[in-house]
Formats: C-alpha cells, structure tokens, sequence
C-alpha cells in the first residue's frame, strides 16, 4: 500500500523536513503517526498525495512511485485516498449535504448517484437529521464528521487523518478514532498524523514515531511515549 524507501524533503529554502525516511504500511493496516510539531507528520501525508514530490528516495503507494504520477494519474491517486484535515477546510455556508455532494461531483460521481448515496453515508457518520444544516452551526465534533463523510464519499481505499482530534474534546476525540477504525475494520487503510498521547495510548495500534524529520520508532500495538 505505502513503501518509503530513504525518502527525504527539502523546502525551498534549503531546510530539510524529512530524513532518509523509510517504512512500509500494507493494506488495511492502522496506524498512528505521532511526533511533535515540526517533526514531519504532515509534511508524509503530503507527500503521500503528491502536494509534495521527494526530494530524493522513492515513495510508492498503491505500488506507483509517486514522484513519476503526472495529470490524470495524480487526479486518480488522491480519488482513492481520503483525506481529512485538522481545520476541516469545509464549506462554511453550505449545508452539510452540498459539502459531500460537491466531493462527490469533483469525483465525477453520477448525480443520481449522489442523491442515493449522501444520505447513507451520513447515516453511517450520525448526521443524517444534520443534512440540510448549514456547517457553520455545527459543533467542532459535528464538523469533524462532515470531514470524514467527505474523505470517504467516494469510497478510498486509504484514509489519511492529519490532526483529526486537534480541535476537539477527550470524548470526542475517542469517538472520532473509534468511527476511523470501524472504517479499518472494513478493509480500509488509515493513517492518523497525530500528537495526541491519550488518544495513541488509549487504542494501542501500530506507531510510527518522527522527531526532527527522522523516523525514530515504529512498534505494532505501541504507545506514544514507549518508542522512545
């Protein structure tokens, strides 16, 4: 599914964000990426959509190397990987319908299609009497679930979650994963950039840990501090 092979990348200015970086993650695993800010989570989900080309090693997902995709294969690429951000990026003043709906359109999903299936896919995020709400009044967790419901409207087969709990509460927050890793249960990858220790420990799953763009620990069922 992933396969980073001494994978590094240097901003413009010369800094570099990551460092002979190398990890393999298989199909339908969970894993967390933790570290702190600065140590390169986001800067790997990046790559992983190709926002990002490495400046050296090779990043293959879905067994392509990533830096060679051009045009369609890119478009093809984050189709099927679902990405939701820690800001939301939502559409503020539409509803929560048109939110999905228009990820959907962009997917060149039917619109016969789209109507079937928005209200089954909010049914499975708990905001099925949310649909014709406007986001704007929605609480931080109900936000964040308009998110994955986007992320995963077209059915990827690799979700990647940047700081999914950064803005909201402990209960919430455990309820997010917990919705995450039924989606993983079902076959599809997830990988969660993340420096929320609670949430690491509490569900126990394989942790890749980064520090100064270098990866320092990876462990199957780990904490966020043990790999260390």
């Amino acid at each position: 599914m992933i396969e980073a092979i001494s994978v590094s990348y240097k901003y413009p200015d010369g800094k570099s964000a990551l460092k002979n970086i190398s990890f393999t993650i298989n199909r339908s695993e969970f894993v967390f990426l933790v570290g702190p800010s600065g140590a390169g989570k986001s800067s790997i989900l990046k790559l992983l959509i190709k926002e990002l080309t490495p400046t050296s090693g090779i990043l293959k997902v879905f067994g392509k190397n990533v830096s060679q995709l051009r045009g369609k294969q890119v478009s093809m690429l984050r189709r099927n990987v679902g990405v939701i951000f820690q800001d939301f990026r939502l559409l503020e003043e539409r509803t929560v319908y048109d939110n999905i709906q228009f990820a959907m359109r962009a997917a060149g999903c039917p619109v016969r299609e789209i109507k079937k299936k928005v209200p089954q896919i909010l049914k499975r995020v708990g905001l099925q009497e949310k649909a014709e709400s406007k986001v704007v009044k929605l609480s931080g967790g109900e936000q964040q679930r308009v998110g994955i419901a986007r992320a995963i409207s077209n059915r990827p087969a690799m979700v990647l979650a940047d700081e999914p709990t950064g803005n909201l509460d402990p209960q919430t927050s455990v309820e997010i994963i917990n919705f995450l890793k039924h989606l993983n249960l079902q076959g599809t990858t997830v990988l969660i950039a993340t420096h929320d220790q609670q949430v690491v420990d509490y569900f126990k799953k394989r942790v890749i840990h980064l520090e100064n763009g270098r990866l320092v620990g990876d462990e199957a069922k780990g904490a966020y501090l043990r790999v260390l």
